[in-house]
């Protein structure tokens, strides 16, 4: 597997379609591959090494997911709690219905942010969690599901501070990447310290700039998915405030680090088998009316993760700019692949690494 993986991930890098890359694949338990190639900044030839943490936008959500769970395990909340309960705030407006259940299946009703929302909004944890507990909301929830693309984060990680008196970003190292020895390669707000070791963004293409109907930009009730200010580009990637921020719908990791955490959650290590098959099932599938395409959802991951990884067993997360992790039941895989160059919905080099390690195995 090694072998396999690194052949592909230096010919990816020599053909210029990517600048950096990180690969790892675990197998119940065991590292079977731990790849590297390119450099973590194109300006300065810092060398990409396996511990270079990388930005991840939504790849994140499949961390502070499996936190959630883990604190279901522990008896801490329960998936049908309904929200307000544990934040009565957020139960306004009609949302005192939604669930935990439902913000981890985006079926909460709530995947907009003020659409005049900046990179600086999403830095300030208390005004987000206010704009969101005074939203309507666009469905009832548990009636349909939509992409909540930032406020997944803010929905379940006031959730997590809620039952736990603490911040996220304090419960990912204490009760996942401590526990796993991922400590310092798994962040959800990067310490001001380890901003130096992290891999520079760069975009492969100018992104395209939001129209054509594309209902991530759609406005309903003055809220949007997708605020135009704060798209998740290179510029946004590298910011300090955003890296260093609780914003838990993203993430900064390392391929090895993630593999490691979907590896631990097929292995019984983070919860037991039958979590393990409530959080990987379905839980809706249907048209998403936020993508505007069918969807299926489990507990926090994605069911069929790309166009090339599409199996039922296979539940993950990718990230906007072509990152992922994912973990398939039927072989015991578990995977990540972080990059530094990235373009926006381009899943190609996540395809090829993930389907090469899957028919390595079967």
């Amino acid at each position: 597997m090694q072998e396999i993986m690194q052949g592909i991930a230096d010919e990816l890098v020599a053909s210029g379609v990517e600048r950096g890359l990180q690969v790892a694949v675990y197998r119940r338990g065991e590292l079977l591959a731990d790849v590297v190639a390119g450099v973590a900044d194109a300006e300065t030839g810092r060398p990409f090494t396996s511990g270079t943490p990388v930005y991840a936008t939504s790849t994140g959500k499949g961390v502070t997911a499996a936190v959630v769970h883990v604190l279901a395990e522990r008896g801490v909340l329960d998936y049908d709690t309904p929200i307000a309960e544990l934040w009565p705030e957020f139960g306004a407006r009609g949302k005192e219905r939604a669930t935990i259940r439902h913000a981890l299946s985006h079926q909460a009703g709530v995947p907009g942010v003020p659409v005049a929302t900046t990179p600086e909004d999403l830095c300030d944890w208390d005004r987000m969690c206010a704009a969101l507990a005074d939203a309507e909301p666009w469905w009832e929830p548990g009636i349909r599901c939509g992409y909540h693309p930032q406020t997944f984060g803010y929905l379940l990680g006031e959730v997590v501070r809620r039952v736990t008196g603490e911040r996220i970003s304090r419960v990912l190292e204490e009760e996942v990447a401590g526990p796993l020895g991922v400590s310092g390669e798994l962040f959800c707000a990067v310490p001001e310290a380890e901003l130096g070791r992290l891999a520079r963004i760069e975009e492969a293409a100018p992104p395209t700039p939001p129209g054509g109907g594309n209902p991530f930009f759609r406005v309903v009730g003055g809220y949007t998915a997708m605020p135009v200010a704060a798209l998740p580009g290179a510029a946004f990637s590298n910011r300090r405030d955003v890296l260093t921020a609780e914003i838990p719908a993203g993430g900064t990791m390392t391929a090895r680090a993630v593999a490691r955490v979907y590896d631990a959650l097929l292995t019984g290590e983070l919860v037991p088998p039958a979590r393990l098959r409530e959080l990987s099932a379905p839980a809706v599938s249907g048209l998403d009316e936020v993508t505007g395409v069918r969807a299926t959802w489990g507990l926090g991951y994605g069911i069929g993760l790309t166009p090339g990884l599409a199996a039922p067993t296979v539940f993950g997360m990718p990230g906007s700019g072509g990152t992922a992790a994912f973990a398939d039941t039927a072989t015991g895989l578990a995977v990540g692949v972080m990059k530094n160059r990235i373009v926006a919905g381009d899943f190609t080099t996540v395809d090829r690494i993930g389907s090469a390690a899957l028919s390595a195995v079967r």
